[in-house]
């Protein structure tokens, strides 16, 4: 499927360039979901008033509760998950970015989650943007069929998602933007090489984009309404660490950790997450950790057990000292009507591959073509900045890709859009066998084609 070249939204909120399989499984899935909630009054319908740019974000806790535990194997709570909302309009332009502190997310979740914003906004579904932020300490989203527990799960986030949007649309104001960009060494990279091939761990020699990069919404007296962080990592220094009394606890983890010191220094804004290239990174230090030997032999399970968090919240504490140190660096701001916002969505074509589950190292490995399937891509801007998402976990290499390739002042890359889906590596993972690899979905050579339809889609909104 071609890119659209429309990049205007008409007066109910509708991307004309919206690529028909977006917009009709958003609508479907949002139609479905209206009946489960039930009938709502919109609030915040559009209106034909010419306005400047507004915003407006809430928050609210999903965290399953102890009477539904034990649930995909976790048994105790150390901290909230979140679902964070964002409103952003300008004119009849109008979107909405929903991010939740989970691995991935289901798409009936996502049905009821974009029906739930919808009736509080008015914001069409296919204007209503959904990711995670690849949290490996919280339980994955099943279907609500497959059990009680499942169910509740569910529920709460839908519950979550209406008290989130309820204070975004109550605080929606006319606001200004700006980007700034820092850097922080908290991620690695994990493609570490063994005597049997490369497999999961710590290359310091590896490639590694330690670009923090941060959006600021405030409101026209300068104090900030969000604050969204792009970062290459995924959020597992908790991953499958077990306490010392034998629980497995639930924690939002480094993206939580980080987001929540943003949220200390800013009371009353809303910190967002986004994550970036995570296919081939690991934060620095692990509670449950890899280690490789002078032979190259290699192991998994050395646990540090409760100090676990202390490392999580060191971690934590570093990137969000380095998102505020750079959101307060920020000073030039864009307001009014002259911030131009625009969602572009479109798919790329391309095969899906099988492969053997990856449980070790190897040194070779068969990578077979199966069906055909679709990678939706999404591009929002606004005013100066320029966010890219897709579903699956993107290799740090794409990524600089599109970043090279941009003209925006400040790009944005992000994995996990739409629920998230397996790894989509780059060239070399596949010449040299890698987890990422052999975890992947789609064959070689897609990564590179997705890159180069998001730059025509970024250079057409320039």
């Amino acid at each position: 499927m071609s890119e659209r070249n429309e990049n205007e939204m008409d007066e109910a909120g509708f991307s004309g360039d919206v690529s028909r399989r977006s917009f009709v499984a958003a609508t479907t899935l949002a139609v479905a979901a209206t009946a489960v909630l039930g009938s709502a009054t919109a609030a915040g319908a559009a209106t034909n008033a010419v306005t400047g740019l507004k915003v407006g974000a809430g928050k609210a806790a999903f965290t399953p509760s102890a009477s539904i535990l034990p649930l995909d194997n976790f048994t105790s709570v150390h901290d909230d998950l979140y679902v964070r909302v964002l409103l952003v309009e300008s004119g009849s332009r109008r979107v909405a970015l929903a991010v939740l502190d989970l691995t991935s997310i289901s798409a009936e979740a996502i049905g009821l989650m974009r029906a739930a914003i919808t009736a509080a906004t008015g914001i069409a579904a296919a204007n209503i943007m959904v990711t995670v932020t690849h949290c490996f300490s919280a339980p994955h989203v099943a279907d609500s069929t497959s059990s009680a527990g499942a169910a509740t799960y569910v529920q709460n986030m839908v519950t979550a998602t209406k008290s989130a949007v309820a204070d975004a649309v109550k605080n929606l104001q006319d606001a200004q933007v700006g980007y700034g960009r820092g850097a922080a060494d908290v991620n690695v990279n994990r493609n570490a090489l063994t005597a049997d091939g490369y497999w999961l761990g710590v290359n310091e020699q590896g490639t590694s984009d330690h670009g923090v990069y941060v959006a600021r919404f405030n409101d026209l007296d300068g104090n900030p309404i969000a604050v969204l962080t792009n970062y290459n990592v995924q959020s597992c220094v908790m991953q499958d660490s077990v306490m010392s009394d034998g629980s497995l606890p639930i924690t939002a983890d480094l993206a939580g950790a980080a987001t929540a010191h943003v949220e200390s220094q800013y009371p009353g804004a809303v910190g967002f997450w986004l994550v970036g290239a995570c296919g081939d990174q690991f934060p620095a230090y692990r509670s449950k950790r890899y280690t490789i030997d002078k032979n190259g032999a290699w192991t998994y399970g050395v646990d540090l057990h409760d100090a676990g968090f202390a490392l999580l919240t060191a971690q934590g504490e570093r990137l969000g000292n380095e998102i505020v140190r750079v959101s307060q660096a920020i000073t030039r701001y864009e307001s009014g009507r002259n911030v131009t916002v625009r969602l572009l969505t479109d798919d790329v074509t391309t095969t899906q591959m099988e492969t053997d589950h990856p449980t070790g190292p190897v040194k070779t490995a068969t990578y077979t073509p199966t069906d055909t399937a679709e990678v939706p891509v999404w591009v929002f801007q606004v005013g100066k900045g320029v966010f890219a998402g897709v579903e699956p976990e993107l290799s740090t290499s794409t990524a600089d890709a599109i970043r090279k390739a941009s003209p925006f002042t400040s790009t944005f890359v992000m994995s996990m859009f739409e629920g998230g889906a397996k790894n989509m590596p780059d060239r070399w993972n596949y010449d040299n066998f890698t987890y990422e690899a052999r975890d992947g979905f789609y064959v070689e050579g897609t990564a590179e084609k997705v890159a180069a339809r998001i730059e025509r889609l970024v250079k057409s909104l320039s």
